[in-house]
């Protein structure tokens, strides 16, 4: 918003130039962000955070320039006639929740006539289109003091009086843009006595407007429910100054000053008398409790000694009432602080603190490094999580990080478990938390691959999300992603296409790292993957993963222009296996001996159930025992596959004899002959 130092100057009694003014504001919280035009003309560029809606506007900032240099505020006192008679209108609120606070003003035989030229002057330079002296007097208003306010043609307003109610069924209001707009019963409108004449806090309607055959006006300012307000404005699809205000929270004091204000304004260019006193409607009076400020907790917080008196100076200034608690001498000071209206946003008395620092001055403050007493404690998993990243990085892999939240689409599409929905999701693209992070991850890989970047190896380690009745259950999960050529080294250096086998070797690599007894791979994956190019893996007995190339459906869905690798590795059952401690054994003194053994299976034994059924024959010479070679057809029957089976046995502490080594090989045939399988001759 924009902020001119010459308006401030009509409430304090600024000595400072407007280059250390912006300086000093910035400082305490209240950004000047640029600066724009010279002398009078100079216009402050503000940056205001949404929680000070009482510093959108000039009085604020002034506020804020008198605590800051311990001067005095001039109060917004409207300066208006006597008034002539009584004010002949009733203000009816039906919702008190809704709108605690109505009040009206009216002028009778004034002019609708262009605003003077200093007027129009100020506003244009506030990027504030005049319209005529009516409507510019709001707004005027709104920038100086910053509290809403609407003028209506009281003699197009129907019934003698005003209602504050929820729209009923079938009720229409268009508004000052124009567009005719169907009420609900959620939304909160000013009637007169027939029908609706604004959306409350929003926008007024067309019906009531103010035009040049205006010669009577009723001036109205309110406090409005902030989530009403707020709510009203989405679903209209409406975005109007007054309705910034209102969202954020509104000064439920200002009403009256702020209908004398615009009255006054409306006198001075257009003449008229005004009527009776205000008409001022209180459905109820907003409590807030005083909070509680203690001398010590300031000291302790902020680490500066900063006088009682200076403490109370400067909430003083910033409109906050402060009463001395009762205390023995020597004692700690205590506070017993009343919150001004327009201050919503400080509730506690961390809040009182925040404003003692920035008035105060953050750039006063010595800079120290915080104490600390204790010793640094190492998460459980630390080192597991730090081995896994030292893995995956010497392969080649980049650590990544995608979005906590999903849509619905991809929380059921890359898993089984029920996904945990936000209250107030930001889109429906970000509408539950990630019960998986494939989705997160395949939007990485085609960022890169969008953006011309083929070769793409990335991980992401992070927690996944599950709905477990009423509760949440959180876990540690990882996500490898490749896609492009790999890099081969050693007597094969060059690239090729990365491949399934590829990935299942950087799987390898990283499970390795960890303790187990049995590990093995079979073809169970999840449905996004593509079929006979995924399998899971197996840790003594758990599920740790589950990988390999993304399904065709699934990859044109993402518009992927080549094939796409996944790995999810779950690290809450991994982190259950120690660290590999480095282990070696002496090179061994005596002589292998190899043995192979050439075998018809069906095609549904697998190696995995090969490798399982000779380990259960626990021979302790057996050092290794490989898959040499596959053949399918020629005098293979159909429906089986031949093949070429190596064992290796190996003693450290003799040299092995050959009616051992045909012992072994003849149970190692037994066992394979029970799985199904045929010795070839």
């Amino acid at each position: 918003m924009k902020i001119s130092p010459t308006w401030l100057r009509q409430f304090v009694n600024l000595k400072a130039d407007d280059r250390k003014l912006a300086g000093d504001l910035t400082m305490a919280g209240i950004s000047v962000e640029s600066a724009s035009g010279t002398g009078a003309e100079t216009i402050f560029e503000m940056e205001i955070t949404t929680n000070r809606v009482d510093a959108m506007n000039h009085y604020g900032v002034a506020r804020e320039c008198a605590a800051l240099y311990d001067l005095e505020l001039k109060p917004v006192e409207p300066k208006l006639p006597r008034a002539k008679g009584k004010a002949k209108f009733a203000i009816e609120i039906e919702e008190p929740e809704l709108c605690a606070r109505y009040t009206a003003r009216l002028v009778r035989g004034t002019a609708i006539r262009p605003s003077p030229e200093n007027m129009r002057r100020r506003l244009e330079s506030m990027d504030a289109r005049p319209i005529n002296n009516a409507a510019d007097a709001t707004n005027y208003n709104l920038i100086e003091m910053g509290h809403p306010t609407h003028a209506f043609d009281l003699d197009l307003l129907q019934g003698g009086k005003i209602v504050v109610r929820r729209a009923r069924a079938g009720e229409t209001l268009q508004t000052l843009d124009g567009v005719e707009r169907k009420l609900t019963s959620e939304d909160l409108v000013i009637a007169d006595g027939k029908r609706p004449v604004a959306l409350a806090g929003v926008m007024g309607g067309s019906d009531t407007m103010i035009t040049e055959k205006t010669k009577n006006v009723l001036i109205e300012s309110a406090w409005f429910d902030p989530l009403t307000t707020r709510k009203m404005a989405r679903r209209h699809g409406l975005h109007s100054d007054a309705s910034h205000r209102f969202e954020r929270g509104a000064d439920w004091a200002a009403t009256a000053v702020a209908c004398g204000r615009v009255a006054q304004l409306i006198l001075e260019t257009g003449g008229g008398e005004l009527e009776g006193d205000a008409i001022d409607a209180v459905a109820r009076r907003p409590k807030r409790a005083p909070v509680r400020l203690r001398h010590t907790e300031v000291r302790r917080i902020l680490g500066e000694d900063i006088a009682p008196a200076e403490i109370e100076r400067m909430l003083r200034k910033l409109g906050f009432d402060m009463k001395r608690e009762k205390a023995a001498r020597g004692k700690p000071v205590a506070w017993k602080v009343s919150l001004p209206t327009w201050r919503l946003d400080v509730e506690r008395e961390i809040d009182l603190i925040e404003e003692v620092a920035r008035i105060y001055g953050y750039d006063r403050f010595p800079v120290t490094l915080p104490a600390f007493r204790g010793a640094v404690v190492e998460l459980p998993d630390a080192a597991k999580e730090a081995k896994v990243r030292a893995v995956l990085r010497g392969l080649g892999y980049h650590a990544a990080i995608s979005t906590t939240f999903i849509s619905h689409a991809d929380a059921a599409a890359f898993s089984t478990e029920p996904a945990v929905e936000l209250a107030n999701p930001l889109s429906e693209e970000a509408a539950v938390m990630r019960n998986a992070l494939a989705a997160g991850m395949l939007a990485m890989l085609a960022h890169n691959l969008n953006r011309g970047t083929t070769d793409v190896r990335l991980f992401e380690t992070g927690h996944v999300f599950t709905a477990v009745g009423r509760g949440t259950e959180e876990r540690p999960a990882l996500c490898l992603g490749a896609t492009g050529r790999a890099l081969l080294a050693g007597v094969h250096a060059g690239t090729r296409d990365y491949t399934f086998y590829d990935l299942k070797g950087d799987l390898e690599s990283l499970l390795a790292a960890f303790e187990h007894g049995a590990l093995y791979f079979d073809a169970h994956a999840a449905g996004h993957y593509h079929p006979g190019r995924a399998a899971r893996a197996v840790m003594d007995g758990a599920t740790v993963a589950r990988f390999g190339q993304l399904h065709p459906d699934a990859a044109a869905a993402r518009k992927m222009r080549q094939d796409v690798f996944l790995a999810e590795v779950f690290l809450d059952r991994l982190y259950k296996h120690a660290l590999r401690r480095p282990r070696y054994d002496a090179v061994p003194r005596f002589p292998g001996v190899e043995r192979d053994f050439s075998f018809f299976f069906g095609e549904d034994v697998t190696f995995e159930k090969i490798r399982s059924t000779v380990a259960g024959l626990k021979l302790a010479e057996l050092r290794r025992f490989d898959a040499v070679e596959i053949f399918r057809g020629g005098a293979v029957p159909s429906g089986q596959y031949s093949i070429l089976l190596r064992a290796l046995f190996q003693s450290g502490e003799r040299t092995l004899r050959d009616e051992e080594v045909a012992e072994w090989s003849s149970r190692i045939i037994a066992a394979l002959n029970k799985l199904g399988g045929t010795l070839r001759a």
